[in-house]
Formats: C-alpha cells, structure tokens, sequence
C-alpha cells in the first residue's frame, strides 16, 4: 500500500474513531431515528473510500487526476452534511422523540443529492477526459505535417525550392492544428503530396518540387478556409 493510500486509510479511520466517540460516549437518546442517523453516518464515512478511489486511484496521469478533485470535494461536503445531520437529528432526541419516518427522509435525501452530484461530477469528468484525448489525437496529422515540412527544408540542396518549402512550413507552422469532419480528407490528400515533396527533393527533381509546394498550398488554403467555416 503506496503513501498516498495509507494517508487515506488513517484519515478514514481517524474520522471512523471521532464519530464513534461523539456518537457512543454521548449519552443520546438510543430511538430508532438515533440509529437511523447513526447508519447513515457510518455509510457517509465507509463512502469515502470509493468516493476517493473513483477520483485519484485509476493510475491516471497528473491532468485527469486534477479532474477527480471535484469528485472529492463533493464526497467531502457529503461526508461533512451527513455527519452533521445525523449529529443534529441525534441531539434533537434530547428534547423530543423524532419520528423514524423523518429521520429517514431527511437522511435518504442527503444521500440522494450527493449520488446525483457524484455520478454528474463523473461523468464530466469523463467528458473532459474525452474531450482532452479527442484533441491530441485531432492534432496529430497536422503536427505530423509541420514536422515533415520543417525537415524538407534541410533536404533541400536548391536554394530556390528550399525557399518555396520554407514559405510552405510556415503555412503549416500557422494553420489551425485541429482535424476535423470537414477537413480529413483534404489531409490525407497534404499527407500524400508532402511525402511526394520529400521524394522529389531527395531526388534532387527541383521542378516537381516546387509545382508541388503551389499544389500543396492551394490545398492547405482549402483546408483552412474549411477550418474557418466548422468553427
């Protein structure tokens, strides 16, 4: 058990042992709504440690960890109103007997609000986490392209063509990075012609390279301008 678990553990117990002792050594009235808002206190606790591992215990990296802190937050401020509730529900047995039925709404809708929040703070949680990997991957043909062009350049023995693949790079290196439905085909089509640039360069076919690097530029003006009208 890491470091981080243990901590879990002896905060968990820590709370566990405080509850005990202001619940059993406090001679409250032992009514049924006692022990109704003495179990909901024990289940608010117990909760604590799935709540915790559903936030930070996945071996996720830093980013999606930091997405599980609301998560925690709300089993926090669950965990705080439970315990209050059933502490209040418990002293109010010394000026009257509270009728189970209400102790157990009462308690039930607590438990309630907060499942209702835990499972919405989860499932953004995982939205943004999709949201997040969608993205990389969204970039990754046209980082790919930047790469590819910025290294043409080097190839170029003519200082002519490596000019027209320089102005080329810099279209990449300031075109939107983001793929979308609209533009994946044109990306293809840039990823084909851009390994035919590297190809004629190599080959020391300077025409072809630089009627490739017009080629190309029509179509990354094209697919920008797509980019433009999806946003």
């Amino acid at each position: 058990m890491d470091k981080k678990n243990n901590c879990q553990l002896i905060l968990g117990i820590a709370a566990l042992v405080l509850y005990l002792a202001l619940t059993l050594a406090v001679p409250f009235p032992k009514t049924a709504a006692f022990w109704v808002a003495f179990v909901f206190g024990l289940l608010a606790i117990a909760a604590q440690a799935y709540i915790l591992k559903t936030a930070f215990d996945k071996g996720e990296p830093v980013k999606s960890k930091f997405y599980g802190y609301p998560i925690a937050r709300i089993g926090i401020i669950y965990l705080a109103v439970q315990l209050i509730v059933s502490l209040v529900l418990m002293a109010i047995g010394f000026a009257c007997k509270v009728p189970v039925w209400i102790a157990v709404v009462i308690c039930v809708v607590v438990t309630a609000v907060f499942v209702i929040g835990f499972i919405s703070a989860d499932i953004m949680r995982g939205e943004v986490e999709h949201q997040d990997m969608k993205l990389k991957t969204d970039v990754k043909t046209m980082r790919a392209l930047q790469s590819k062009t910025a290294d043409i350049i080097g190839l170029c023995a003519d200082e002519e063509t490596k000019k027209a693949v320089a102005a080329l790079a810099d279209k990449f290196r300031y075109s939107d990075p983001v793929t979308g439905d609209a533009t994946r085909e044109l990306e293809t089509g840039l990823t084909a012609a851009a390994d035919e640039l590297q190809a004629a360069v190599l080959d020391g076919d300077f025409s072809a390279a630089k009627q490739l690097c017009v080629k190309i530029e029509a179509s990354l003006n094209e697919r920008n301008r797509l980019c433009k009208l999806n946003k």
